[in-house]
């Protein structure tokens, strides 16, 4: 496949279109093995809490007929679906009944160096930092300048991912991941009610920590946290997680914890 808008095929799209003119809207990347969306649920879960937060009129059945259909037919890669409010006039007053617009395009899987999953990751110390607005924390939404400037302030094969901050200096995330780290054998990760993408990993990984009995804290991490961590990792929906050996000055271990994880990631993603 290419590229669906509004479940037919399509290399165009309305100049009216409100994701273009303001960035009003979400989106979902989902990673697809055998045919198969992975973590359909939760990418669905999260969509639909983003279009009752801000108010998207959006046909989620279509969507869902149209991502198992779209997967079926990729069979292997990576499906972006963005949902914008759809077509208005000129300015930011919108019409809550119009329909949302579904765009829906097949893309190759992604590669990454094997040194990525088995020796981890140096993390990269982006200065560009995260703009706090509860209203739209935890939101996978359109507006990612930010991210676009952080991930610009490096070049080189050194780092494989940036780690971002927020304008108090908390630690939030990275670039396109969330952040966990290990201390005293309890999973920690960032409290996002203030800015930050909730990642269906993270949730995932939380949840089976939880299963496993793996004690969790979400709360709020500084850097001299990150300083004192045992072990550090980094996830999304596509590659799974990755160690994280290295940041700045700082560095650890691949730790037991990050591999159990990494497993369960792996058979999610490979299965």
């Amino acid at each position: 496949m290419d590229t669906w808008v509004d479940g037919q095929p399509a290399d165009a799209l309305s100049l009216k279109d409100r994701g273009l003119a303001y960035g009003d809207g979400l989106f979902e990347t989902i990673a697809v093995r055998n045919g198969s969306p992975v973590l359909l649920d939760r990418h669905l879960e999260r969509l639909a809490r983003g279009c009752q937060r801000l108010a998207i009129n959006l046909d989620h059945e279509a969507v869902v007929r149209e991502l198992v259909t779209c997967a079926g037919d990729l069979q292997e890669g990576v499906l972006k679906l963005i949902v914008t409010r759809g077509d208005s006039l000129r300015g930011y007053a919108f019409d809550p009944s119009v329909q949302a617009r579904r765009i829906l395009s097949g893309n190759p899987p992604a590669t990454y160096p094997n040194t990525h999953r088995e020796q981890g990751v140096r993390l990269f110390p982006c200065a560009t930092r995260l703009s706090i607005q509860p209203l739209l924390a935890g939101l996978k939404h359109l507006n990612r300048l930010e991210q676009v400037l952080a991930r610009a302030e490096w070049q080189d094969g050194e780092h494989a991912e940036g780690l971002m901050l927020d304008q108090e200096g908390r630690v939030i995330e990275g670039v396109f991941s969330n952040l966990f780290l290990v201390r005293d054998g309890v999973l920690i990760t960032a409290d996002l009610k203030r800015c930050g993408v909730e990642g269906v990993m993270r949730a995932e990984l939380l949840f089976q920590a939880e299963s496993l009995g793996i004690p969790t804290d979400i709360t709020d991490i500084t850097l001299e946290q990150l300083q004192q961590a045992d072990e550090v990792f980094v996830c999304n929906s596509v590659y799974g997680v990755w160690p994280v050996h290295a940041y700045a000055a700082l560095s650890w271990p691949v730790g037991p914890l990050t591999r159990k994880l990494q497993t369960i990631a792996c058979a999610l993603l490979d299965a």
